[in-house]
């Protein structure tokens, strides 16, 4: 009888996820909700102790003790990060580095060549940007017009800018930042030895099956005679004023954390026996003192400079929502492990005799389906996170053929998702629906998927 009430709220709780998933609601509260319900299920079972009256806090403890593990690890992190890259579209810091990385491109007039590059500068421009919908608005603004004129389909050009922000490695991302915490490693390890052996080839297939994909269906339409040929007009960015010294120190400045970041660990890897602890904060931190200088140079105005910096502090306040996230994902965790689901699913796992890649693939068509149909894949990501490291050691496989495939997956297909606010964005702008645009998009990131699995059971398992 415990046995099927354990199975009967864990599948309830799941459903109860994933339902509001699907009405793309806020997730955090639900998160909260059905672990503290857990928890209480859990006290009825037997399974938690109930003697004393702090004991029936237990619910109300659960949330206060992930707040208290998550905000001085993971949370401070991603707090810092969303403060620093706040502060950077206060000064006009991003701004300069789309200008500088985008205005080569203006030479190019061969549509086809463009699709690769485009989508690979795309993704290097996400470690600047890191949501998918205001690189899209500010690839729409700057790129669209020079892709329109070299020749590039409109069709083409929409696909190509829904992709832009899929897997690019970086250590300064709140996905990798709460993986390497739940594995107890540093973030930049684990980002550049294992993050990045599969990500940076995956993206590099993805721009190869672009390149043919939009080709064979820009020849298709043309053989039906399908023509889009819409002209838009939109508003571009502000002209980047400023000198060579200027426009080099700030295209430099939003990527300083990341270029420090890997300097440090190519000296540690080249300099055996040696180790510079650069964290992630700390250099986020150095990095913002770094730019506080460069502006009093610039502006040689203190107090402007002083008051522009309050920004960093607001940015912090947005991250919140994320660390919030991670907080409401650990507590429904907890609800899972109270009950005892977790450690019954590890002990079948443990007994069954199944092929390793067995849960990996489970876990990314679970979130294939859950990105798709909902159009975000955030909170189904956070929620897995505490699950995966003991998931993968009760199948006997490493963590990192969990945690990769997982996390890159949620990522690519966002742009397969007809109503993900990328797809959304770009559709909108260029006056094609939603599902034009998923038919450019599905082959290579689904490809990219496929590729990336098979990539990451060949290094991992």
């Amino acid at each position: 009888m415990e046995l099927v009430l354990m199975y009967v709220a864990s599948v309830l709780a799941i459903a109860a996820v994933v339902f509001m998933l699907l009405k793309k609601l806020d997730i955090k509260i639900t998160l909260l909700g059905v672990g503290m319900a857990l928890i209480v299920i859990a006290m009825a079972m037997g399974k938690l102790p109930t003697k004393e009256f702090n004991d029936f806090m237990a619910p109300f403890n659960a949330i206060i003790d992930q707040f208290k593990a998550t905000l001085p690890k993971a949370g401070l992190i991603i707090l810092i990060l969303g403060g620093y890259t706040a502060y950077m579209s206060k000064i006009g810091a991003n701004d300069v580095t789309v200008n500088t990385l985008t205005k080569p491109l203006r030479g190019i007039r061969s549509a086809y060549v463009l699709v690769p590059i485009v989508f690979l500068l795309g993704n290097v421009l996400s470690l600047v940007i890191p949501s998918a919908s205001n690189l899209a608005i500010i690839l729409l603004a700057t790129l669209y017009p020079v892709l329109r004129k070299s020749g590039m389909s409109t069709l083409t050009a929409a696909a190509v800018i829904a992709t832009t922000a899929t897997v690019m490695p970086t250590p300064l991302g709140g996905d990798n930042v709460a993986i390497a915490q739940a594995l107890g490693m540093d973030v930049s390890t684990y980002v550049f030895r294992y993050h990045a052996i599969v990500s940076v080839p995956t993206l590099f297939f993805m721009a190869f099956v672009h390149y043919f994909w939009q080709m064979y269906l820009d020849k298709k339409d043309l053989k039906k005679g399908i023509v889009r040929q819409e002209d838009l007009e939109i508003e571009a960015l502000k002209t980047i004023n400023g000198g060579f010294l200027y426009k080099t120190v700030y295209t430099l400045l939003p990527l300083l954390p990341i270029v420090i970041l890997l300097l440090v660990y190519v000296f540690n890897l080249l300099a055996k026996g040696t180790d510079i602890g650069m964290s992630v904060e700390l250099v986020s931190l150095i990095s913002f003192v770094i730019a506080i200088v460069c502006e009093l140079i610039r502006k040689r105005n203190s107090k402007a400079v002083l008051e522009d910096t309050e920004s960093f502090f607001k940015g912090m306040g947005n991250a919140m929502g994320i660390v919030a996230l991670l907080v409401a994902a650990g507590v429904f965790v907890q609800g899972l492990k109270s009950i005892g689901i977790i450690t019954h699913l590890q002990d079948v796992m443990t007994t069954a005799n199944v092929p390793g890649f067995t849960l990996p693939l489970i876990l990314v068509l679970l979130s294939a389906v859950i990105v798709i149909l909902s159009g975000s894949g955030t909170a189904l990501f956070y929620a897995m996170v505490p699950l995966m490291a003991p998931l993968a050691l009760a199948a006997g496989i490493s963590a990192y053929a969990v945690t990769v495939p997982m996390g890159l997956a949620g990522n690519l297909l966002r742009a397969v998702s007809p109503v993900s606010a990328v797809v959304v964005i770009v559709s909108g702008t260029t006056k094609q629906t939603p599902f034009n645009i998923v038919k450019r998009t599905a082959v290579p990131m689904v490809a990219g998927v496929v590729f990336m699995f098979v990539l990451s059971m060949l290094f991992f398992l």
